[in-house]
């Protein structure tokens, strides 16, 4: 596999060259195999010592050329000029065989120019996080980065307590974010600016010929606004929505303090950073208009001379991004709910909210409320199957207006349940399981790690081996924050 460039093409201020720390035993913990040959490389010409070299910095591939790639970002509302990748190396770039381009990127290699006072380094825990979750996702049908690998160092990183040193590898479409952006914003760096733009424009959106700030803008909005949906729909809560952790791609970048909920409730959060709710679970479609908002506050320069005019061109589209949020989701809350989403009925999005409170007031699992949902079609209400939820009076009042709109589709009730089953998983990468894999792999025991990445595989289709991945956390299993831990 050899890798290009693009990126170190660019001037040398979108980045700056780097290299790996030297580590003193790295070892293979997880390679995707399958995503390694997709992307043409013969792993079975290396050996498994020659992929931890690589998947770790230490030996480069053919054509890698590493650099820290620059940008700003809004953190939890305080916007910081620089920021850039403190701990992560983009190796380079490679072209699949539907000739799509890929970033692949090293976390936890080490200090770079942008690494301030950290050391750049990560320990195993976010490493297992983030390979977990975001194959998951994947597997769940979100954009997201992907992992590749994942490497133990043999050296202690220290944080709280020492613990072991590990590094991931992710594939990204690009790791352009809103903040690289506002990097050269913050700098009134119009040639950078549009240099980045007709990057970005090229990499990711080549069908843009005219007007390319303002269709730029239009093609992230639609990105993201669909993205964040897909995200509320699964009850996924990324918890630091910052704007250098959103990606012009559209795709899920940096998994830290992000989880699925369990119990539903829609002022979650679980970041233990955010004390007033800012990212939380019901407030990420308000920080996804922010998000785009202060993108936009970037490309004024570039979309006409008169600034006033500008700004009017940008506010046209950053108002339709509510409605076209809203319009998203609710098109994927009532595909969960079997509606069929090409029928129209002024009464669903109150349907919705209708089943929503029910969930929070009751104090019921989010993942599996949907699922069993589907079991309850053509069902009456003493039938076995409900013995899940509680029987309330909000609960019957859903239950009859569901069916009733159910029926209005006449649609086979069989069909509809198999419907509901695509789009509502039996298995997400809950947060104590993943603890669980966490821990175990710290103690050298990658087996849980491993049975979690094979039923995350199909996460719609019932394992009965596997049924503790389905449960929720008993009271004492419960994990209600979590940390970067980088």
């Amino acid at each position: 596999m050899i890798l290009e460039n693009s990126y170190h093409k660019l001037p040398d201020r979108f980045y700056k060259e780097t290299n790996a720390k030297q580590f003193s035993n790295p070892q293979l913990l997880l390679l995707n195999k399958d995503l390694l040959q997709d992307l043409g490389m013969d792993i079975n010409s290396y050996s498994e010592m020659d992929l931890a070299q690589i998947f770790s910095g230490q030996k480069l591939l053919e054509g890698s050329k590493p650099i820290a790639l620059a940008y700003a970002g809004h953190q939890f509302g305080q916007f910081v000029h620089q920021l850039g990748d403190g701990r992560a190396m983009l190796l380079g770039e490679v072209i699949n065989s539907s000739q799509q381009r890929f970033d692949i990127q090293l976390k936890g290699s080490g200090q770079t120019f942008f690494s301030r006072r950290g050391d750049g380094y990560s320990s195993l825990g976010p490493v297992i996080r983030e390979y977990i979750v975001s194959e998951a996702m994947y597997h769940l049908g979100v954009p997201t980065t992907r992992a590749l690998a994942a490497v133990s160092t043999g050296d202690l990183v220290f944080r709280e307590e020492p613990l072991p040193g590990a590094v991931f590898t992710r594939l990204a479409s690009s790791h352009i974010r809103v903040g690289t952006f506002q990097y050269f914003a913050a700098r009134e760096d119009i040639e950078g600016l549009k240099i980045l733009l007709d990057y970005s424009i090229q990499r990711h959106f080549p069908e843009i010929t005219s007007n390319s700030a303002i269709s730029f803008l239009q093609k992230v909005i639609e990105v993201q606004t669909s993205l964040i949906a897909h995200w509320v729909s699964l009850g996924f809560i990324h918890g630091v929505m910052n704007t250098d952790n959103m990606s012009i791609s559209g795709e899920t970048i940096d998994y830290g303090p992000c989880a699925f909920m369990d119990i539903f409730n829609n002022n979650q959060v679980y970041s233990y950073i955010d004390n007033y709710g800012r990212y939380a679970y019901n407030n990420q479609g308000n920080i996804l208009y922010w998000n785009l908002t202060r993108l936009a506050e970037c490309l004024i320069p570039l979309v006409h001379s008169d600034e006033k005019t500008s700004v009017n061109l940008l506010n046209e589209e950053l108002l339709k991004v509510p409605q076209l949020f809203k319009t998203k989701w609710l098109q994927r809350m009532k595909a969960k709910l079997g509606i069929n989403s090409t029928s129209i009925n002024d009464n669903d999005e109150s349907l919705v909210l209708s089943w929503l409170e029910y969930l929070e007031k009751e104090k019921l699992d989010f993942t599996l409320s949907f699922r069993m949902l589907s079991n309850l079609i053509d069902k009456n209400t003493d039938d076995n199957s409900f013995h899940f939820f509680k029987k309330t009076r909000d609960f019957e009042s859903f239950l009859s207006t569901w069916k009733m709109r159910l029926t209005s589709g006449n649609i086979n009730p069989e069909t509809i349940s198999q419907e509901m089953n695509k789009v509502n998983p039996i298995y997400t990468p809950r947060n104590h399981q993943v603890e669980r894999a966490i821990q175990q792999a710290i103690r050298g025991d990658l087996s849980v790690v491993k049975e979690m990445n094979e039923v995350l595989k199909s996460p719609y289709s019932l394992n009965p081996m596997l049924d503790i991945y389905k449960e929720p956390p008993l009271p004492e299993e419960e994990i209600t924050n979590t940390f970067c831990g980088t």
